[in-house]
């Protein structure tokens, strides 16, 4: 947040800088009524051409370096989650792997159906608030991408890599998440919610899940269609 203040602050002035510069030259040389002729032809002002080529250097520099130090920070998974979530995407749904807990949770593509996912059938992820979760994005088609919007960020999921972020939920709530990458037909219909809850809440989920028999993982191979129950963890994706 504080880089994209500090680059509208920094973009503002240089803006009212040069609309300031532009406005001044308009006003104070403007051709009189009693002007005749063309004004002084000047071929360069070295000094002026040196300060308008090393000032924007020093800027792009500047916003380089600051952009690159929280973009590492950001992308940074080198602490120890708390909770590992695998995030299975496929056209045009997605599957939830709770690596710590051994089960998982499934959607039925839209396609399958030709009809837009019921609001109560919109896959939901669980997280625990106050905890850091780390994502494995795995792709089982075509390139993805996950975003959940109050997260403030997004992170595409490509065919055959994985890719990972954590996050640290700091309000217990409902958020909506979905799909940013366009990836077919139903794109759009490619929708989740995350709900971060309490432990307890957390534990009741994983609980339910257990009792349903989904437990193990889903593959991330299993195929643009593939759905199963009481997946051998042996065989399951290994995030």
């Amino acid at each position: 947040m504080n880089l994209w203040n500090g680059s509208w602050i920094a973009a503002l002035s240089v803006g009212a800088l040069v609309w300031g510069l532009t406005i001044w030259c308009i006003v104070v040389y403007r051709r009189r009524k009693n002007e005749t002729g063309l004004p002084a032809q000047v071929r360069y002002h070295l000094p002026i051409e040196i300060f308008y080529t090393i000032v924007p250097l020093i800027m792009v520099g500047v916003l380089f370096f600051y952009t690159a130090r929280d973009q590492a920070a950001i992308a940074d998974t080198s602490a120890k989650p708390d909770v590992t979530v695998n995030v299975v995407a496929k056209q045009w749904a997605w599957d939830f792997n709770y690596v710590d807990s051994n089960v998982y949770d499934t959607s039925v593509q839209v396609e399958l159906t030709g009809k837009p996912i019921p609001q109560h059938e919109i896959p939901t992820l669980y997280l625990q608030v106050g905890k850091r979760v780390e994502f494995v994005l795995n792709s089982r088609d075509v390139i993805h991408s996950f975003w959940v919007p109050a997260f403030l960020y997004k992170l595409d999921i490509i065919p055959g890599l994985t890719n990972r972020f954590q996050i640290v939920p700091g309000k217990i709530g409902t958020y909506e998440g979905k799909c940013a990458e366009l990836c077919g037909e139903y794109h759009s219909q490619m929708l989740f919610e995350v709900k971060v809850v309490s432990q307890a809440d957390y534990d009741q989920h994983m609980a339910a899940l257990k009792a349903a028999g989904q437990t193990g993982s889903l593959p991330v191979d299993l195929g643009r269609h593939g759905l199963i129950k009481n997946t051998d963890p042996s065989k399951g994706s290994t995030p």
